[in-house]
């Protein structure tokens, strides 16, 4: 059986400056480093949350190669911990679109995995108005990552709305939901589905997000949390910068799935 580890989910309030935004994120990494955190993940465009649409398209970076990525892997193998990206724009084939990317960085500093966001955000209601497929290419493969400290699941804000992906995943220890969840929606359904992929698929869940207003008018909704096996919140911050962390115990896997071995039961 594998370790008890301590995980962390950075909040940020990103800007359209990407290098303000590296630094923000350096600066997070590095207090969750120092409280003893093995994995750190990132939210969903933690790099940039530009004033138009386009900006994601003059950073995005070939894969392996990029200050963002550089600088991923340099904090990764600084404090020697696992990282997740949250999301970066990369490349794809669309010359007017990027893939919206989460990944995986070993505390060597080596990117492991990479996920590319499948299902593309919508939503219209008043003067809100969002389509990521505007800008963004949909991934077409899940992502299950196996390191020395857990079996991850990866997923991308909107891709939380859809629980056949995780089934996709099968048994994971740990699912990572970095997102930028609108005031809106995140206000009404953040929480009720985070801690139903929990309970549903008996794991825990680590979910960084962007929590305030930022530069570009746009206010997401925050809530950065980790849930457990069994649904409880472990940890949440409501607004603004800041960490949530806590601890990855895989007793606490085993006792949920022994007690309420809901997993084996799954007969579709």
């Amino acid at each position: 059986m594998k370790q008890a580890f301590t995980a962390a989910a950075i909040q940020m309030v990103s800007g359209a400056s990407l290098q303000q935004n590296l630094a923000e994120a350096g600066r997070l990494v590095g207090l969750a480093a120092e409280r003893g955190v093995s994995f750190a993940a990132l939210p969903e465009y933690f790099c940039l949350m530009g004033k138009q649409e386009a900006d994601k398209l003059a950073i995005a970076e070939t894969p392996g190669e990029g200050i963002i990525q550089d600088s991923l892997a340099e904090l990764a193998h600084r404090h020697g911990i696992w990282l997740s990206s949250g999301s970066i724009p990369l490349v794809s084939p669309d010359s007017g679109r990027v893939f919206n990317t989460q990944l995986i960085y070993a505390p060597s500093g080596d990117q492991i995995a990479r996920y590319d966001k499948i299902h593309l955000f919508s939503f219209r209601r008043g003067e809100e108005n969002y389509d990521e497929a505007r800008g963004i290419v949909p991934g077409k493969s899940v992502a299950r990552v196996e390191t020395d400290l857990a079996t991850l699941g990866l997923s991308i804000c909107y891709d939380l709305r859809f629980p056949e992906l995780y089934r996709a995943l099968g048994e994971v220890d740990l699912i990572l939901v970095p997102s930028a969840f609108t005031y809106t929606t995140g206000q009404a359904h953040w929480e009720i589905l985070l801690r139903a992929r929990a309970i549903e698929n008996q794991c825990y869940v680590l979910a960084p997000a962007q929590g305030g207003r930022h530069e570009n008018g746009r206010r997401t909704w925050g809530h950065s949390m980790l849930i457990d096996p069994w649904g409880e919140v472990v940890d949440v911050l409501a607004e603004h910068a800041g960490i949530v962390s806590g601890t990855i115990d895989p007793l606490r896997l085993q006792e949920v799935r022994e007690s309420l071995p809901a997993l084996k039961h799954r007969t579709l």
